[in-house]
Formats: structure tokens, sequence, C-alpha cells
């Protein structure tokens, strides 16, 4: 790899070091380090167990939607009819942890802030005030301790609280609370966020340096179902780069932690309700959400802000296999290549790569289809990570679905 960021040797020193999404938990001095460790969710595997004490069973492995959505109660669209300025999309998770904490149902909500210094880095926060949630909106995309804020909630004897988090957070939070005394008179309700390839602080500045033309006004970045980077800068204008167009060094797997690339839970599905965008409609001067409700206390949360939203039905057509399998190959030779040398160039000019995301999005998925073809990409894409680079945990971090999903693509496990 070409630049000033290390690549494949950064990853081989990642690998030395084991897997580790520096969720937070690990770091409290409430209880020894070692328990904390013990409730990992990389030394536990995904899903399984976990799912069967949430929900009774495991995810049907005869249901193609239930395989890659998880198991739910409730499935939509929606957007807050008065969105939340400065949010990511339209604000319905920071609505919902504001009207929690406003009806007494927790004293507090453990989420990220971002650091004084600099905007798309975060600090974990107890907030304890409407302002303090408020504050937490908008996504920070890279390794967070979460879970570090449960220290303070311990300390000040708060037994209701919300965690917003990314899968590994809360499904390392669900053992913990399970499997030792500390947190078991603590009623604590969950949002999950949808989450892969988060980057570690060191190298985020890198990376968006070579996405955007203008990374210091950067404010929002995410991946979009149009096969664009929509990059939302400080005075409202939005930078569209073409996935196809990226300069090929960010497509070495070495940028991302080893963590992130060895996440089986894309749609965080032990969280009481998810909250996302992937299958939602993308629309000019609209912020859909997609909405997955996993329980009775998402039930609960979801009737929160229930009228203050306008509600859409899934659409799209499921059928994604042409996509996905035209692209499965080129994952799986990327994820082999551990050494590879990245050029510093684009893949495609820019214009060319407007031209192909343009096509791919007349013709390419939408809706559920997008969501599906987004799972299935990163399923593939982290099993065979794993299995070249971590062949050690193969076994227990992979999910049963996840060999049903690609042996339906007719790929070698």
């Amino acid at each position: 790899m070409t630049g000033t960021e290390p690549g494949a040797e950064q990853g081989r020193k990642s690998q030395k070091k084991g897997l580790c999404s520096s969720c937070g938990l690990c770091s409290i001095q409430e209880w020894p380090v070692e328990e904390s460790i013990t409730s990992c969710v990389f030394k536990n595997g995904w899903l399984g167990k976990r799912e069967i004490k949430l929900f009774g069973r495991e995810r049907s492995l005869d249901d193609p939607v239930e395989m890659r959505f998880g198991i739910t109660l409730d499935r939509f669209t929606a957007q807050l009819k008065k969105p939340i300025p400065g949010s990511q999309w339209s604000g319905m998770i920071t609505r919902m942890a504001t009207r929690a904490f406003e009806e007494k149902l927790v004293e507090g909500v453990v989420s990220l802030q971002r650091t004084p210094d600099h905007h798309f880095f975060s600090q974990p926060v107890l907030a304890q005030s409407l302002d303090e949630i408020h504050s937490a909106r908008g996504n920070k995309p890279v390794l967070s301790p979460v879970l570090y804020s449960l220290q303070r909630a311990c300390r000040q004897g708060m037994k209701k609280i919300l965690v917003i988090g990314a899968a590994c957070h809360l499904h390392t939070l669900r053992d913990f609370q399970e499997r030792f005394d500390y947190l078991k008179e603590m009623e604590i309700l969950t949002i999950g966020i949808p989450c892969v390839d988060n980057i570690a602080r060191s190298k985020w500045p890198w990376i968006l340096k070579r996405m955007s033309q203008s990374p210091d006004t950067a404010r929002h970045i995410e991946f979009m179902q149009d096969f664009r980077i929509h990059i939302r800068h400080d005075d409202g204008r939005i930078e569209k780069i073409p996935y196809f167009s990226l300069p090929e060094e960010l497509a070495n797997p070495g940028i991302f932690p080893p963590a992130c690339m060895s996440c089986f839970d894309y749609l965080n599905s032990l969280a009481d309700i998810t909250i996302g965008y992937l299958g939602a409609k993308l629309l000019p001067d609209q912020n859909r959400q997609w909405v997955l409700v996993r329980t009775e206390t998402g039930k609960k949360l979801l009737t929160l802000i229930e009228t203050e939203l306008d509600r859409f039905e899934e659409f799209g057509n499921w059928e994604c296999r042409s996509f996905v399998q035209s692209s499965s190959k080129r994952i799986i030779e990327s994820m082999k290549e551990i050494d590879k040398e990245y050029s510093t160039r684009r893949k495609i000019p820019v214009l060319a790569g407007h031209i192909l995301a343009g096509v791919f999005g007349m013709i390419g998925p939408k809706g559920k289809g997008f969501a599906h073809y987004s799972v299935d990409f990163h399923l593939i894409r982290h099993y065979y990570y794993v299995k070249f680079r971590y062949p050690e945990h193969l076994e227990k971090l992979v999910p049963r679905h996840v060999r049903v999903i690609l042996e339906e693509y007719g790929l070698p496990l």
C-alpha cells in the first residue's frame, strides 16, 4: 500500500493483538477486567445462544428474510414529521431517546457525543438531560467505547437506562448482564444501529481526505442506496462520490479494524429496536429510515414517537442474487490478498463512476432488496476475511445462517 497510512502491516499488528472493538466494558473499574473480557462477543461468537436467550429461538434457516434481517415483530420505513436539525437522518433515535427520558422510562441514556476537537470522533456519555441527549445526535464512524458510561450509571445507582449502540456493544452487554450480578437489578432498554466498517481514529482523517474534496467541512457521511457515498458539509451541500471511483487503496481490508471485519450482525439483531436506512426508499428532500422492531420493549419504545412519524410500508423486490453473485469472486480474492500493494489512483474516473452508479441505481436492488444485497455482501466479505486471516476463530464466530447463505450462492466453506 502506498501513502502515509499503514495497511497490511497494521493488519498484522492488529491480528497479534486479537479482535477487539473497543466497546468500553473492560475499561470499567467497578468489576474485574477479566469478567468484562469473559463477555466479549469475540470470545463467545455472534448470535447463537444469545439469540435463543432473547427470543426463545434462533432465526429460522428456512426463512431467507429472517436469516438476513433477524427476528422481528414489525418492519417498516418512516421519518419524523418534524426532523431534528443536525441529525444524520430525520432524528428518530434522538427523539425516541428524548421521549423515553421525558416519560421517565429511563434515568439516563448511554450514548456518544462528539469530542470538542473533532466532529467525527466520539466520547462516551451518560446523558441525563434533554440537552445532553440532543447533543449525541449524528453518526461517529470510529470505534467507540459506548459501554464505558455504564460505570457512571452504576456509581449513581441507576435502575433504568437506555443504551444506544452497535451490535458488538449490545452482544457484550446482554451477555455480561446475564452472566454477572453487577447489572442484574438494572432495567436496560436498547436501540441498535446497523453498523459495519467503522474506523480506528488514527486512520479516519487519512480516509476522509481520500474521499472528500473538502474533508475539514464534512459533517455527515454515509454509504447510500444509490451506490454513492454522500458527504454532507457544514453549509448543507451534499458531496457525492461513486463507490466505483474511490481510490483503490480504500479497498484494502487492512484499513478497517479486524473487529469490524469479523462482525456477523450488521443489523444489530439483539437490540430491542434497530433503526437504520438500508431498506428505506431514497428520495430527494426526504430522510426515510428503516425500522426493525424486535421485542416487546422495542414496541414500547416505538409507541413513544409513533404519532410523530410519517410511516411507509417496506418496498422493493427481494431478489438480488445476480448482483451478489457478480461480486462474490472479487470479494473472496480481495480477502486472500493480505500483502497486496494498493494504488493511490481512482478505480475509474468520477464521471464514469457516476454513470455506472446511475445505471446500478436504475437496475439494481432497491428497498428491502438493497438491504438483502448489503447484508449478503458483508456476510460474504467477513466470512472470508476470518477464514483467511483468523481461521482459528472461524467456527466460534460465524453463526449458522451465514453458512446457509454461502451455500445458496454455491460458495466454498
